[in-house]
């Protein structure tokens, strides 16, 4: 199975920008997005309906804000959000079920500046990991793919030093990424590569794409049980349409 997750940054802008056909050249079984910004009804067909793809939402409540999609040529046997209110009025998580696997759309909260919303940020990240904790204790594997909003390490980011205290690089998302990491899951793209200079967002100022001064904030992991079945893990940086690009795992 191929799963896509990538943060469009507004669905219906990127639709502008050769969504539909990079979705169908793509080819993936599943299509997690994030930051969809806006809810199926207002969308065309031509968004909603591609291919062989059948789309799921999770939407926020305040318009044009947050919220997550789906799109399977798989038929889930569940779509389900996470239960919380305080998340799933901004469409924070869109979960599907195939068989033992759990495919899970995420957009985890900014921090934002001075981290005004730091607070919301660990309650939704704590919140996120005993959802995927309660999965794989009923027998499900999981692959929580999103857009984390937390850079891990030094080596996810071009320039740390000078971000110590800006949001998606703050101590308190770094620990609380190890502490995931360290409490039974895995970031697949380091199964594969260890190295820095690998991104997945980009600041549209100052050229930032083009000089490669980006972040790794965009995330494919899996519980550690899972590990053995996951042949890929890869970041599609060439992929235009939004500030982020896809990330990419291939599993067993």
């Amino acid at each position: 199975m191929k799963i896509v997750s990538w943060n469009v940054n507004g669905i219906r802008a990127v639709s502008k920008k050769g969504f539909s056909q990079w979705l169908v050249d793509e080819a993936a079984d599943v299509i997690c997005l994030q930051e969809t910004k806006a809810n199926p009804q207002q969308l065309s067909p031509e968004i909603t309906d591609i291919g062989e793809y059948t789309s799921f939402f999770a939407s926020a409540k305040r318009p044009g804000y947050s919220g997550t999609a789906i799109y399977s040529k798989i038929k889930p046997d569940n779509v389900y959000v996470m239960g919380q209110d305080e998340f799933d009025d901004e469409g924070r998580v869109l979960c599907c079920d195939f068989g033992n696997l759990t495919v899970i759309s995420a957009y985890f909260p900014n921090s934002q500046d001075g981290g005004a919303r730091l607070p919301y940020k660990l309650a939704f990240c704590d919140t996120i990991f005993q959802f995927c904790d309660d999965l794989v204790a009923k027998g499900q594997n999981v692959v929580l793919c999103g857009d984390y909003n937390i850079a891990h390490t030094k080596i996810d980011l071009a320039r740390p030093e000078s971000n110590e205290h800006n949001p998606g690089y703050l101590p308190e998302e770094r620990e609380w990424m190890s502490k995931f990491l360290n409490g039974g899951y895995c970031d697949a793209f380091r199964l594969f590569c260890g190295e820095g200079g690998h991104y997945s967002w980009w600041s549209y100022r100052f050229h930032a794409r083009e000089k490669n001064i980006g972040w790794r904030i965009d995330y494919t992991c899996v519980n550690n049980d899972f590990v053995p079945n996951v042949k890929s893990a890869e970041i599609l940086s060439n992929i235009q349409g939004s500030d982020h690009c896809p990330v990419k795992i291939e599993i067993l």
